[in-house]
């Protein structure tokens, strides 16, 4: 079962393969990740969609908020949450299919962000089920290319964050423990 993991944690060399290694080490099939920083330059936000076993999420989550530079792990596959996804499709199609091409972009919010003679270049954002339809439509009007994003999240759920002190690095303990 997919599990959709919201992450805040620093900005740091490192951090991301903390991340992965530890889902990796427990065999777990990371299917989509996006990250960026924050509106706090120090701090990044992470959303992880991951195939674990319905039994192992809450233990998942643990040893995600166990990790150093992880400031708090939250699980959004099941609370209010909003999902969205970028795609990015190139499409060849004949001259006498690029109206209908263009209708259907449209309709499903895509929006074209380069034109050749050969084709289009068309970008469209929305949950993973609508994007999928709309690659379907696309490969039928000519020889395409997609690029996606990952899917990005953001809980709805009224609640403050919870920050963890960072754990202090064994250099940053050598530094600051008073000499003999």
């Amino acid at each position: 079962m997919l599990q959709l993991i919201s992450l805040l944690l620093e900005n740091k060399p490192g951090a991301l393969m903390r991340v992965t290694g530890l889902l990796s080490a427990r065999g777990y099939n990371i299917e989509s990740l996006t990250v960026g920083r924050t509106l706090d330059p120090e701090l990044s936000r992470m959303s992880i969609v991951v195939d674990v076993e319905p039994n192992q999420r809450a233990q998942v989550i643990k040893q995600m908020n166990k990790l150093i530079n992880v400031l708090q792990a939250t699980d959004l596959s099941d609370s209010p949450s909003v999902f969205r996804e970028l795609l990015l499709v190139r499409i060849r199609t004949p001259q006498e299919t690029r109206a209908a091409v263009l209708k259907e972009a449209e309709i499903f919010g895509g929006r074209v962000v380069d034109s050749s003679t050969e084709g289009f270049a068309i970008e469209a954002t929305g949950d993973p089920e609508k994007l999928n339809e709309f690659v379907d439509v696309m490969r039928s009007y000519g020889e395409i290319d997609v690029t996606r994003s990952g899917l990005l999240a953001i809980g709805l759920e009224p609640k403050k964050l919870r920050l963890q002190p960072p754990v202090p690095t064994k250099a940053e303990i050598l530094v600051t423990e008073p000499l003999p």
